[in-house]
This record gives structure tokens, C-alpha cells and sequence, in this order.
């Protein structure tokens, strides 16, 4: 793995993955709403919450989502590549103090076309709360050596 490039598509195979894991806090949805300006009373505020089918407060699903561009931007292929494509099933809520595990591995390399799709899933615990598929374009050592970088 270059530091600087990641993951080359040149050294991916199929089959290899990496993952990060995080708790959710309670900053981090005041934060995403801010960011988002999603700020659903199902993610803000409990008393409303409490009276749906949830029974409380859960987590914006785009904000666990975003770990997987994490995974995705930083570990595998990791820096320097571009996300094209996501599908996303959200299969769970995650709460406050939840920690996720986003997992990518690799599924297809189409080394003439530049691109490799993915596997995407985040887990709380043993359940699936996000499962979906990821198609992207890595950095290539062979262009950049045609281009003399």
C-alpha cells in the first residue's frame, strides 16, 4: 500500500477487506444534523422518539453509512481513490452508544475498466444495520508510470 495512493488496482484481489469500527455518541448526531440538516425529531429528541417503532433515539442511517466512505478513503483501496457508486439496504437502527463495524471487501477487480466493486457492511454486535455494494475507480501504478509520476 502506497500512503500517499492507497491501494493500487493493480494489488487488489478479490477477497481482501478492512474495517474500522466507532461508537456512536451523542455529539456525533447533534453534529451530523448540523452537517446534514437532517435533523429529524427521531434523531433529536427522545420524548418524541420514544413513541415510534424505534422506542427511542437512533442514529441518521447516512451517518453510519459514512464509515464505510471512511474504510473506503482511507484502508482499502484507501487514498486517492474515487467512490462512484453505493447502494444501501438499512437493515437495523443503531442508537447512541451503538459502535459500528464497517467492513468492505473486495468482490469484483475489472482491471481494463479501472474499477473494483465492493461489499459494503456495517454490524452492531452480531446484526446487520447496513448491507450494500460499492463501485470504485483506485489510483493505477501502471498510469502513473505512463505519465512518468
Amino acid at each position: 500500500m502506497n500512503p500517499q495512493n492507497g491501494y493500487d488496482i493493480e494489488d487488489l484481489s478479490v477477497g481482501m477487506s478492512a474495517e474500522i469500527a466507532k461508537t456512536i455518541t451523542d455529539a456525533d448526531l447533534v453534529l451530523f444534523a448540523g452537517v446534514s440538516t437532517d435533523v429529524n425529531a427521531v434523531h433529536m429528541d427522545e420524548d418524541f422518539a420514544r413513541t415510534t417503532m424505534f422506542g427511542g433515539r437512533i442514529a441518521h442511517g447516512m451517518l453510519s453509512a459514512s464509515l464505510i466512505s471512511a474504510v473506503l478513503g482511507n484502508r482499502l483501496p484507501g487514498p486517492g481513490c474515487i467512490y462512484m457508486s453505493q447502494s444501501l439496504r438499512f437493515r437495523a437502527p443503531v442508537r447512541p452508544g451503538d459502535t459500528v463495524h464497517a467492513k468492505v471487501t473486495v468482490k469484483e477487480v475489472f482491471a481494463d475498466k479501472g474499477r473494483v466493486a465492493l461489499e459494503t457492511v456495517c454490524t452492531v454486535g452480531d446484526k446487520v444495520v447496513i448491507d450494500g455494494d460499492a463501485m470504485l475507480m483506485p489510483t493505477s501504478r501502471s498510469k502513473r508510470e505512463a505519465a512518468g509520476k
